[in-house]
């Protein structure tokens, strides 16, 4: 039987200490939230100045794919919960180091080196658990490309097997384009670039996001909760727009909760999964998850009583669990749109000036024209006008040169 974590005070030896494998818009969020509950965060990730790194206790950075650099870290650290918050991570030390009774990885280390790339957690979910998912095949090379497309026909899909926020993605109509989208997925993956997945493609009605929460009732064993479906509109696989709640036929929404209990129970642990999945009348297949808080997720801080942040930060110590609807809202995406370091920000009053709006920056050092600065937050009565309000202010926020 699990119990709840026993609280202390950050910065001293009573603290209970948390460390952050990834600490960007989502992880920040994450740390905000464990910090309300006096723990002790530290932050690690590739770059220095990350969101995550602006709020955290500490702030590291290394190559999380470096297993010995990660390894020295957490024994240095010594963190009571190692919470992964990326793909990009040297699993395998993870795995080692929870063997050996020097960390405890949430939810799991078998779940963090499952989810890292496409290949194990589609294994794991169409082999192994028998869920319905589109056909698919793996190829190592542009020539087992050319056959696995073959195999699966036009249209089709094509990922990297390692990515994030639907990097080196594409959909591809015929044979001509496979050589373009092989070289668009090797520069979109992020640590294995010469392995990709090839998806038939779906004819879907609408994809949502199910956040499915695994945390302690009152006698210590873990029980799941279901947010509410969060619908979204993806470009280039990347999430845009989010909506919550999305409406869904009751035996679809059944369904759609089956599947993803059974996959969050096989892989266990505490805390967020963000199951992806494709919806057609009544039919679900799944898609992906991720073992923590979902992009798509972050209409939460609007639309719930705690948001996927607070849910994922109160499961993993132990402590009860709200995921009930506050209100119908969005979230739409605010891109940096410039090429440069530091920029600013105008058009946020008349932003918030706007009816149930909520502005989050996220204080990334460094634009790109495609990157996600920040996200415009909307409440209204349903979930068709928040998602022009949730446009609408995005739009008026307008990043400028320092």
């Amino acid at each position: 039987m699990n119990q709840p974590r026993r609280l202390g005070t950050p910065l001293s030896p009573s603290a209970l200490k948390v460390m952050l494998l990834g600490a960007g818009e989502l992880g920040k969020e994450v740390i905000i939230s464990l910090q309300r509950l006096g723990v002790e965060v530290i932050a690690v990730d590739r770059y220095a100045n990350a969101p995550g790194h602006q709020v955290a206790h500490r702030a590291h950075v290394i190559d999380m794919t470096d297993g010995a650099a990660l390894t020295a870290l957490i024994e240095r650290e010594q963190p009571h919960l190692v919470v992964p918050e990326i793909e990009a991570i040297a699993t395998p030390a993870l795995l080692a180091l929870e063997k050996a009774g020097k960390a405890t990885v949430i939810p799991t280390a078998r779940a963090a080196w499952l989810t890292m790339n496409r290949e194990g957690i589609r294994r794991l979910a169409a082999e192994e658990l028998g869920l319905p998912t589109s056909p698919y095949r793996f190829a190592a090379s542009l020539d087992e490309l050319r056959g696995a497309c073959a195999e699966i026909g036009f249209p089709c899909v094509i990922k990297p097997v390692m990515s994030s926020s639907g990097k080196g993605q594409s959909k591809i109509n015929g044979a001509d384009e496979i050589t373009a989208a092989w070289d668009y997925a090797a520069a979109g993956g992020r640590v294995d670039a010469g392995r990709v997945i090839v998806e038939g493609f779906i004819d879907f009605d609408y994809e949502i996001t199910q956040l499915t929460v695994r945390a302690l009732d009152g006698n210590g064993a873990p029980v799941t909760h279901f947010c509410e479906p969060i619908g979204h509109l993806q470009v280039h696989g990347d999430y845009v727009e989010s909506w919550q709640p999305h409406p869904m036929p009751p035996l679809a929404l059944q369904r759609a909760r089956e599947i993803a209990r059974t996959v969050t129970d096989n892989l266990g642990g505490l805390g967020v999964f963000g199951v992806e999945l494709f919806v057609k009348g009544d039919m679900v297949w799944f898609s992906e998850v991720s073992p923590r808080p979902h992009d798509t997720g972050m209409v939460t801080m609007a639309s719930q009583r705690q948001s996927e942040f607070e849910l994922h930060a109160k499961a993993i110590l132990g402590l009860p669990v709200d995921t009930s609807l506050a209100s119908p809202a969005a979230s739409t995406v605010i891109y940096g749109q410039l090429e440069q370091d530091a920029i600013a920000f105008e058009g946020v009053a008349a932003a918030l000036a706007l009816p149930g709006v909520d502005i989050r920056l996220f204080g990334k050092p460094q634009s790109f024209a495609r990157r996600r600065m920040g996200v415009a937050l909307a409440t209204a009565a349903d979930i068709d006008r928040a998602r022009a309000i949730a446009r609408q202010a995005a739009q008026a926020v307008k990043p400028v040169p320092a």
